[in-house]
């Protein structure tokens, strides 16, 4: 295979959470939060290699306990994609998926399918799974709007669209599954934080205040980040009886 069509999923995982400190480690059915993800994009049929990219010694030593590929980085990234730019930096690849290290039910299968989406249309440079719905007033959740393209238009934790004049109006959820090519990663890395993007903590708005598209791949989906006592919760119990801890637990 030439290297530069590899494509490698890089899990950005650290301890100082604010809701939930440790979540990256604390345990769910018998395994670190960051293991369960891990162990999931080893099932991916589309992934050439995973890393975990921490600042943590502590995520470090559990991760290469259970066999796992880790890249120690700096410790001022604010956000997940920063550190995973960073990480990227000295991988040989084409596309650098980015698995939030909360998503403990991920589906293998929408990896492979938000890795199709950039292989199949060279003119896209990033894409972000999305999934329908229909909770309200959830600021940890970012809600989406989409053009008649499935670009993404706008991101906020606020519900979008408004519902003053349409009563329950669809709404689609950011699930934090994203596809980068290599280098529009290091290109969006080295430009500062943007206005919106402080304001909404979101730092995929970067990319829309700069001109760019993100493009957005549709999945049906219940798994959530776990943020809270009662998302963990909510994973514990779905984790009981989930198809893929079937396959590595």
């Amino acid at each position: 295979m030439n290297k530069l069509s590899k494509t490698i999923a890089i899990i950005p995982s650290r301890l100082e959470s604010t809701r939930l400190p440790n979540k990256a480690i604390t345990d769910i059915c018998g395994l670190p939060m960051i293991i369960h993800v891990y162990k999931r994009c080893l099932l991916s049929k589309t992934l050439d290699e995973v890393y975990v990219a921490t600042d943590s010694l502590t995520i470090s030593k559990i991760v290469k306990l259970y066999g796992g590929n880790v890249i120690m980085t700096s410790s001022s990234h604010q956000t997940g994609t920063d550190r995973i730019a960073e990480a990227s930096i000295n991988l040989d690849c084409e596309f650098v998926v980015n698995v939030q290290g909360d998503e403990a039910l991920l589906d293998p299968n929408h990896i492979d399918k938000i890795i199709c989406e950039l292989k199949q249309n060279s003119n896209i440079d990033v894409a972000l799974l999305v999934s329908p719905y229909s909770n309200n007033n959830i600021p940890s959740d970012i809600k989406v709007v989409l053009n008649n393209n499935n670009d993404v238009m706008y991101l906020s934790r606020s519900d979008i669209p408004s519902d003053t004049r349409t009563i329950g109006p669809p709404k689609l959820k950011a699930y934090h599954v994203v596809n980068f090519r290599k280098d529009f990663l290091l290109k969006y890395s080295k430009w500062k934080k943007t206005a919106l993007e402080e304001i909404e903590s979101n730092e995929y708005i970067r990319i829309l205040e700069h001109g760019y598209n993100i493009r957005a791949v549709h999945v049906e989906s219940d798994a959530i980040s776990v943020d809270t006592e009662d998302d963990l919760e909510y994973v514990r119990n779905k984790m009981k009886t989930d198809f893929w801890f079937s396959k590595y637990k």
